[in-house]
């Protein structure tokens, strides 16, 4: 039996977590089918247990025709996967990211200028639209996925902001750092 790829669990936290965070039901809708359609590429099906905000993602084979689970048909409970979605982390709420997000960038713009500022601009965008995390908690892969794959097809760059892309973070860090020094020795 597959078991569930990890970048299949991180599009779905992210999905769930952005449906929660929409005030129109409509695009929260939008959200969840998108999770939907993620997760039955894997044949998983996703649930939200309340009492403990965890998203909870287990094989479709263990649910029955009306989306029961049927204990029966649980032979390996380490297929399910659980998700903590409580903002204990420090991620807080779509609001509370992109207030943080755009007073660094800008800290870019007074500091660098605004070529600088449209890059941090495309990649707060980046970071709050589509892992709802702050620009200064990016990992090494997001970083990558943006310059590679996001900033040349959704940030619309002119060719000097592509030539600066990559001192223009640097600025972002930096600026970030100047904002939370203790931070930088972490």
């Amino acid at each position: 039996m597959s078991e569930l790829p990890q970048d299949a669990v991180d599009a779905a936290e992210r999905l769930t977590k952005l449906a929660r965070q929409v005030g129109d039901e409509a695009e929260a809708d939008a959200y969840r089918q998108r999770r939907a359609e993620t997760l039955a590429e894997h044949e998983y099906t996703a649930r939200v247990r309340d009492e403990d905000e965890t998203l909870v993602l287990y094989p479709d084979a263990w649910l029955d025709d009306d989306g029961t689970v049927i204990l029966d048909r649980i032979e390996d409970t380490d297929r399910a996967v659980e998700v903590p979605l409580s903002t204990a982390g420090g991620e807080g709420s779509w609001a509370e990211i992109e207030a943080h997000n755009a007073a660094l960038v800008e800290a870019v713009a007074e500091e660098y200028g605004e070529i600088h500022a449209k890059n941090a601009r495309a990649f707060a965008d980046f970071m709050g639209n589509h892992y709802l995390a702050r620009v200064d908690e990016a990992t090494d892969k997001q970083l990558a996925e943006f310059t590679r794959e996001y900033f040349p097809r959704n940030a619309w760059p002119d060719k000097k902001q592509r030539e600066v892309v990559e001192t223009s973070l640097e600025y972002l860090v930096s600026v970030s750092e100047a904002d939370c020094p203790g931070q930088a020795s972490e």
